[in-house]
């Protein structure tokens, strides 16, 4: 008997492939997550490294006081599931404690001796008072910063809080962070679609930089009322060359305290699809430094364009913006040191903050 052919068929088989397939798949898969990120590979291993509980562990918040935190007044605790999930694995934050603006990591200097203004609560903010509610101002606290949202500008007029070295020196990256409505404002912010091909980027005013210590705390700084419409040119620019001074200053001061946000006034232009997002035209800067007996004060006015001007340049005296802003900085220093620190000329701020 004739034995019958065999038949071979040629081409592409599942059995012998599958492996292959997957790999194919799970490449584009990567590409397709991590391709439009500036650094694809540090993020992709970050992320394995979070999964399998490896890599850096940043110091726990709990072991101390925070020299650098004004005691915060009482506010109950939020029991929100997602809240509770968030600060496990920010190392155990209370949940009052970041209701209530705190959860802040110690600094390097335990020991670090207080002014007596620095234990006042709420030191760190300007002016505020119950009349601002009613006039449409509300406070609203985060983890690691305190801001004043002004509903009829849909924006921020300062923020506040203290920089610490730990908070800039981790390891969170922004990547995977998105801006979002923020859910404590009562009378709603703008939504990130309002900045939608307007031409301006969407400018955080406490950057995410400036809290690489915790991964919720960097999120925060996406919610919409930290954010306000900044030139490109000079958000990428000036603006991002002020940020990363102030952190250098940070962590050679270990440890300052900044007020930052729009000069808001009526008549400003505005954007938006669903809100009337104002359009400032300028932004500052106050940064307040306190180590025992030294302190020293400075403050900057930018306006929103672009510029090749070095820092110094945009240094003003305290007095002249708080005429600007209308806002009063600092209120809880004493009278024989506000005055002469609000008071001082441009050229001494320079040489204080330049020249080391």
């Amino acid at each position: 008997m004739t034995p019958s052919p065999r038949f071979y068929r040629k081409g592409f088989r599942l059995g012998s492939n599958t492996l292959v397939l997957l790999f194919v798949f799970f490449l584009v898969g990567l590409f397709l997550h991590y391709g439009g990120r500036t650094k694809p590979v540090v993020s992709f291993w970050n992320d394995v490294k979070q999964i399998l509980g490896i890599g850096h562990n940043p110091r726990d918040p709990r072991d101390g006081s925070n020299p650098y935190k004004a005691p915060e007044p009482n506010v109950a605790s939020d029991d929100r599931t997602s809240q509770a999930s968030d600060e496990a694995s920010d190392n155990g934050r209370s949940s009052a404690g970041s209701r209530a603006g705190g959860g802040v990591p110690r600094p390097n200097t335990p020991g670090k001796p207080l002014f007596a203004f620095e234990k006042l609560v709420d030191f760190i903010l300007p002016a505020y008072t119950d009349e601002d509610r009613v006039a449409g101002s509300e406070l609203i606290r985060h983890d690691g910063y305190t801001l004043r949202f002004r509903d009829e500008y849909k924006l921020a007029d300062w923020v506040a809080y203290p920089l610490l070295p730990e908070e800039i020196n981790g390891e969170t990256e922004r990547e995977g962070s998105s801006f979002k409505p923020d859910p404590d404002v009562p009378t709603g912010t703008a939504l990130p679609t309002d900045y939608t091909h307007s031409g301006y980027d969407r400018g955080h005013l406490a950057p995410a930089g400036d809290f690489k210590f915790s991964r919720r705390m960097m999120q925060q700084t996406f919610y919409m009322s930290n954010v306000t419409p900044q030139a490109p040119q000079f958000n990428r620019g000036i603006w991002k060359e002020l940020e990363e001074k102030v952190r250098t200053w940070a962590i050679q001061d270990e440890g300052l305290y900044v007020v930052t946000g729009p000069v808001l006034k009526p008549g400003l232009p505005t954007i938006g699809r669903q809100n009337q997002v104002a359009v400032p035209e300028q932004f500052y800067k106050v940064i307040l430094y306190c180590n025992q007996p030294d302190i020293r004060m400075i403050a900057f006015l930018l306006n929103n364009e672009p510029s090749h001007e070095p820092l110094s340049s945009f240094v003003i005296s305290v007095d002249e913006l708080e005429r600007i802003t209308g806002i009063d900085f600092f209120p809880k220093l004493p009278d024989d040191l506000e005055r002469p620190l609000e008071s001082q000329r441009p050229p001494v701020m320079v040489a204080q903050w330049f020249t080391y």
